[in-house]
């Protein structure tokens, strides 16, 4: 069996149906065969002892590598139409994102997430994180008014037309909160509203970017290099 890294919380000895299914289905497991586990602290080489379903491990080898950012990101990113969110939560998973905080905004075109697409959603992140060698799983939360918004210590806001760039004003020890608005932007009065709660407006250039590239590029500025 190749490489695989499943998400195993508490490290219990017992696989979740679905990385089950995806051992025995896709990967075509059989006892003895070796794997990653991992969890939100650890990670461990682990053995295949029963197929079950659900697929039973022990554990081999415990592991505890530093992937982490370091310091708490929370991403308040705006309802954005088809599967843009998709993209943007599998990216941000990638860049070390600790939160993300859908935000009901003037201009978002949808107002409102089923269950289904936050199920998906919390799916994606899982498998970002597997994907990108993470411990952590980024938690996606259900979407909320922009108003509802807390005061934060350090924030950070795309908007087109900012004088500050991200170097200029980021403090790399500080737990950090980033906000991107929708294809069409916060409202001035939002932008103002942000402020206000401790964001600061940052450019990300001369170009226009689609709200899903804003929102990746911010994170890599603020994440990438692991210049924490």
């Amino acid at each position: 069996m190749r490489p695989h890294r499943a998400y195993s919380p508490g490290l219990t000895g017992v696989l979740s149906l679905r990385e089950s299914r995806h051992l025995l289905e896709v990967l075509r497991a059989q006892v003895g065969d070796r794997f990653t586990v991992f969890d939100a602290e650890r990670e461990a080489l682990a053995e295949v002892v029963d197929l079950g379903p659900p697929v039973r491990y022990r554990l081999l080898e415990e592991r505890r590598p530093e992937r982490e950012v370091g310091v708490e990101v929370v991403l308040y990113m705006a309802l954005l139409k088809g599967d843009k969110l998709a993209e943007v939560v599998r990216g941000a998973t990638e860049l070390g994102v600790t939160r993300v905080q859908p935000l009901i905004t003037r201009h978002t075109v949808p107002k409102e997430m089923g269950e289904g697409k936050l199920r998906r959603l919390e799916a994606i992140a899982v498998e970002a994180a597997k994907q990108s060698g993470r411990l952590r799983v980024p938690e996606v939360l259900p979407p909320i008014p922009l108003r509802a918004v807390p005061p934060v210590a350090h924030g950070l806001l795309a908007h087109v037309g900012a004088g500050r760039r991200v170097g200029e004003v980021l403090d790399p020890g500080k737990p950090l909160a980033l906000a991107v608005g929708p294809e069409g932007g916060f409202a001035e009065d939002e932008v103002e509203f942000l402020q206000e709660r401790g964001f600061i407006p940052v450019t990300l250039g001369r170009r226009i970017l689609r709200a899903e590239t804003a929102a990746l590029a911010l994170l890599a500025l603020c994440t990438a290099g692991e210049g924490r």
